[in-house]
């Protein structure tokens, strides 16, 4: 991988459900599979490692916690051109949203959650 790629791992609960969920909705591709512990997906200079509870990444820390999926730190996708049809177009293919799209200073976001429940923000910068 280049130097300029940026990692980000999930924990997820089923790997091919990652790799299938994130494939078909945000047009990543599967750059190697080792499932049901662990795949790699691509989308531009956005590598995602989707980590199973069989993967090592999901043992039990040495204080006992348990890795799992969920929480709020979450991939920030740009919408450029209608963040309300990419989320209508969503709804439709049956995604969960944590949130409605909500307006701020810098644009409009939403949170989704992908099939293990980890966040995903679609954001959409204001017209400057």
């Amino acid at each position: 991988m280049a130097e300029s790629t940026v990692n980000v791992r999930y924990m997820v609960d089923d790997v091919e459900t990652a790799i299938a969920f994130y494939t078909k909705h945000f047009g990543f591709t599967l750059r190697s599979s080792a499932a049901p512990a662990f795949a790699d997906i691509v989308r531009g200079p956005l590598r995602i490692l989707l980590s199973g509870p069989k993967s090592s990444a999901g043992r039990p820390m040495p204080d006992g916690r348990q890795p799992g999926p969920g929480g709020w730190n979450r991939i920030h996708f740009v919408v450029v051109e209608d963040i309300e049809a990419d989320v209508a177009h969503l709804r439709e293919a049956g995604v969960r949203f944590r949130s409605e799209i909500v307006t701020g200073p810098g644009g409009r976001q939403i949170v989704l959650d992908d099939p293990s429940g980890n966040p995903i923000e679609l954001f959409q910068p204001a017209s400057r």
